[in-house]
């Protein structure tokens, strides 16, 4: 199924990162995120808007991600998304793979169930945040209303796929694909999902033309988080009735793989 992602977004026409950033860097957006079968992905990406362009950075449109996220140490940031608080948040530095570069990102909730991401380089560790670290991301999380949750982040989990970056032109929105999704707990145990890719339309607006293809191509908006409910996955002990359906139906399907 990469191969044939990587095939389809040939079809498009070449956008730069800094062009993306400046068409549609939204950091302050409305995310939905689509979680489908793998094979369902190649009429998602034929169906698209003819103006659509595909991030490429050196010739390559796929890109390794690695994101290893921070939690307290009674899982603030997972409960926060699992009991809907207004003011939850996630912790995490983002790896991209294929270039080297890291930062620290803090993501909040916005007005009208906008997502906010402050992002700042990132030099430290990817296992353990360094106090200058804590203090920067505490700061980040308190000038965004959330309340105090202490100085102290462990490693809690670590997400690592591919991601295609699609540019919409028309409507400054964005559309990522990722695809070879793994989730691994700091004591190794791991998890997979090779016949699913999760799709997720970032845009400035309520709706984006690409909701619009998903919702007439039967597919509809899936409350996934790449962290909290990979969390619940690989640590049944823990409160998980959100994702109840999302894990049900994809994560415990036979392709899915866990060490």
């Amino acid at each position: 199924m990469i191969a044939v992602a990587d095939e389809l977004a040939t079809h498009f026409a070449p956008v730069t990162l800094a062009e993306l950033n400046e068409r549609a860097g939204l950091l302050t957006r409305v995310d939905r995120k689509y979680l489908l079968p793998a094979t369902e992905l190649p009429s998602v990406l034929a169906a698209l808007p003819d103006d659509t362009q595909a991030l490429e950075i050196d010739a390559r449109r796929r890109f390794g991600y690695r994101s290893a996220y921070f939690d307290t140490p009674g899982l603030d940031s997972y409960h926060g998304a699992a009991r809907r608080r207004r003011r939850r948040f996630k912790l995490r530095v983002r790896t991209y793979v294929d270039s080297d570069l890291r930062f620290l990102e803090v993501k909040t909730r916005g007005a009208r169930g906008t997502t906010v991401k402050q992002r700042f380089p990132y030099a430290g560790s990817d296992d353990l945040l360094a106090p200058a670290d804590t203090e920067l991301a505490v700061t980040a999380l308190s000038r965004a209303g959330v309340p105090d949750v202490g100085r102290h982040f462990d490693l809690a989990l670590t997400t690592e796929y591919e991601r295609i970056t699609l540019l919409l032109p028309s409507t400054g929105s964005r559309v990522t694909v990722d695809l070879g999704l793994t989730w691994s707990l700091p004591g190794g145990t791991a998890l997979s999902l090779p016949g699913r890719v999760i799709v997720e339309t970032k845009s400035d607006r309520a709706t984006s033309p690409v909701d619009r293809l998903l919702w007439s191509l039967a597919h509809r908006p899936v409350p996934i988080s790449k962290y909290a409910t990979g969390l619940a996955a690989l640590r049944p002990d823990l409160p998980a009735t959100r994702w109840c359906p999302v894990l049900r139906r994809h994560f415990a399907d036979p392709e899915t793989s866990r060490s």
